[in-house]
């Protein structure tokens, strides 16, 4: 497991927001490490499936996909066309704007996110109590959990 770095031990918003920045960036790693294992496939694609998983019908506007899942256009491009490749989603025109240009998931891409579903939920909680376990850093995990 990745060794955890300690954040610094200060008050101010800076710093504070050095211990998030820090465990986002453990929590993200154990994250990416456990899919790509797993399951073959990157934390931002698994991002991608999901939200596309969550529309009602199972596609999005690639600017609302970028937007959702934190990418600018040209990467949202790239990991769509990673998803075709692999078959967990295909391209598709706007029927109204011919423009306008949708990723839609697979069956395929459903199955990869629904076995990825509970990796990433495991992975979390346990990367979370870990983190939560470092003096620097219980407070932040502990301040996330019960705000939520």
């Amino acid at each position: 497991m990745t060794a955890i770095p300690q954040a610094p031990a200060a008050s101010s918003d800076q710093a504070m927001w050095s211990k998030v920045l820090t465990l986002h960036a453990y929590v993200e790693r154990q994250l990416t490490q456990a899919l790509q294992r797993r399951h073959g496939i990157g934390l931002s694609e698994f991002r991608a499936l999901e939200c596309l998983t969550n529309t009602a019908e199972g596609e999005l506007r690639m600017q609302d996909l970028a937007d959702k899942v934190g990418l600018n256009q040209s990467s949202v491009t790239r990991l769509v066309a990673r998803l075709h490749t692999a078959g967990f989603a295909v391209r598709d025109l706007c029927p109204d704007d011919k423009r306008g240009v949708y990723a839609v998931i697979t069956d395929e891409g459903r199955q990869r996110y629904a076995a990825g579903r509970a990796t990433y939920g495991e992975v979390l909680s346990s990367a979370l109590n870990t983190a939560g376990a470092v003096s620097s850093l219980g407070a932040t995990v502990q301040a996330l959990r019960s705000g939520v």
